[in-house]
């Protein structure tokens, strides 16, 4: 018998969903609204939670996290009557167990929620994970901890790896995490940046080459793949490299395999691939810039790394672990922190992600070197001015919904720029009509076309209201 959590503010499909699983032998708790599922998530243990998408009190996606990590980490099943392939998308990614669509078929329910029993199940009974290495990944974010139970899987297993997200989001720290926690821990873990190397020398550092292979080489060299023998090979960027060099990459792959420059021999190595990106590979397969059978090669296990905007809770534990270092090496006492200076940093947006705060912090720390706490006010202009447009704007949209009366101007006159952020609300509402209807609806074609993020469309539709035809 397990315990089971509907959500759903639809009574005739909680009460449906209630009496089926009830037949079914399991305990089931019912709650119409988001609010009343946390709590009962907070205080109870279930397995499995069945979660709608749109409730009246919030979205069941958003909450999504800080449901799988509650302390009985239930699965969690999506019910929703909308299909969104995106929603979808972000809900596996999420770490939900599926995705059903109403009106959900019963034997479809009870399939998916067998398996989710069947799956904690054999999960509780497996032989329990030893301590994970993680040297300089700091968190305890949901989002985060999903991102390290996938080093624990993988770790063990001798497949490529290929690790995603943006710019500055760690992805050589997941990658060294990979290493340090598999057999080869012992062996090299060799560093290729395929960005940062000429496409000419590129094949001498990966294959090796023979005395007079080329102009230049004057005496024989072993290349970066015969180093990694035994270890692990860390192509960082690979997406830019070069074309002409990604076929003879794929029969290394395949083979393990290789004939340096200007050698009639081959050459064996035992290596271990990771292999990370911030570039849309599939697109870029697409488009013919990208060899597909070397990305179907690659991709065998994909990580994508979280950007630090939807890890907000980290950042608490990130600038104290950064400073803390940042202190010790310039040999000056430890900082301080007011409340005010975490709210600020956790309402910034880090486009630049964990190595933009860090050099924040470093610029911070300059400018605070011999001052015992650190404020708002020892950040970047940039990142106070943002907040503090923020805060105005906020406080002006309330007033705006929530008019006072008097006999002062001040109170029935608007100011300029009352009139400016009216007019720019009319002017975004109109456009993100105009922009949904263009694209009939698809999401990553209107953030090609209108230069926005997805987080950001998301948010502006949101904002006021715009549904996607």
């Amino acid at each position: 018998m397990a315990a089971i959590l509907i959500i759903d503010d639809e009574a005739s499909i909680g009460n449906l969903l209630s009496r089926f699983i009830k037949k079914e032998g399991h305990d089931v708790v019912y709650a119409a609204t988001l609010a009343q599922g946390l709590d009962h998530v907070e205080t109870g243990v279930f397995d499995v939670v069945f979660l709608d998408v749109h409730l009246p009190d919030g979205n069941g996606l958003e909450s999504l996290p800080l449901i799988t990590a509650a302390p009985s980490s239930p699965e969690v099943i999506i019910i929703t009557g909308e299909g969104d392939p995106d929603g979808a998308e972000l809900a596996i990614k999420s770490g939900a167990w599926t995705y059903i669509l109403k009106p959900p078929s019963l034997n479809n329910i009870l399939l998916q929620l067998n398996r989710a029993l069947q799956y904690r199940k054999e999960k509780a009974n497996s032989k329990p994970p030893v301590a994970l290495k993680r040297e300089r990944i700091i968190g305890r974010s949901p989002q985060l901890a999903a991102c390290l139970d996938m080093v624990a899987q993988v770790a063990s297993v001798d497949v490529p790896v290929m690790i995603t997200g943006e710019t500055g989001t760690g992805k050589d720290l997941f990658a060294r995490a990979i290493h340090d926690n598999s057999a080869r821990a012992g062996k090299q873990f060799v560093v290729v940046d395929c960005a940062s190397i000429p496409e000419t020398l590129v094949g001498s550092m990966l294959f090796g080459h023979e005395k007079g292979a080329f102009t230049g080489a004057q005496k024989e060299r072993a290349g970066l793949i015969l180093e990694a023998h035994g270890g692990t090979l860390f192509l960082d960027e690979i997406g830019e490299l070069p074309a002409t060099l990604q076929k003879d990459f794929l029969r290394v792959l395949q083979e393990f395999r290789f004939r340096p420059l200007g050698s009639n021999r081959e050459i064996k190595s035992n290596f271990r691939l990771i292999a990370a990106t911030n570039r849309d590979l599939k697109k870029m397969a697409d488009a013919g810039q990208f060899r597909t059978d070397l990305l179907f090669r690659i991709r065998t296990f994909c990580i994508d790394l979280p950007p630090l905007r939807d890890r907000s809770l980290d950042i608490r534990d990130l600038v104290v672990h950064c400073m803390n270092l940042f202190c010790e090496r310039e040999g000056i006492e430890t900082k301080g922190f007011s409340p005010d200076f975490f709210e600020m940093l956790a309402a910034y947006d880090w486009p630049g992600n964990v190595r933009e705060l860090y050099h924040t912090l470093e610029q911070v720390l300059t400018i605070a070197r011999f001052e015992p706490t650190l404020y708002p006010r020892h950040l970047p202009n940039d990142i106070r001015t943002r907040h503090a447009r923020a805060a105005v704007g906020e406080k002006m949209a309330i007033d705006r919904k929530n008019p006072k009366t008097g006999d002062d101007d001040t109170l029935t006159f608007p100011t300029i720029q009352q009139v400016r952020d009216q007019a720019l609300a009319k002017t975004e509402t109109q456009y993100l009509h105009d922009l949904m209807t263009h694209t009939g609806g698809d999401v990553q074609k209107a953030v090609r076309i209108s230069g926005l993020s997805q987080s950001r469309l998301y948010y502006l539709m949101k904002k006021y209201r715009i549904a996607r035809p």
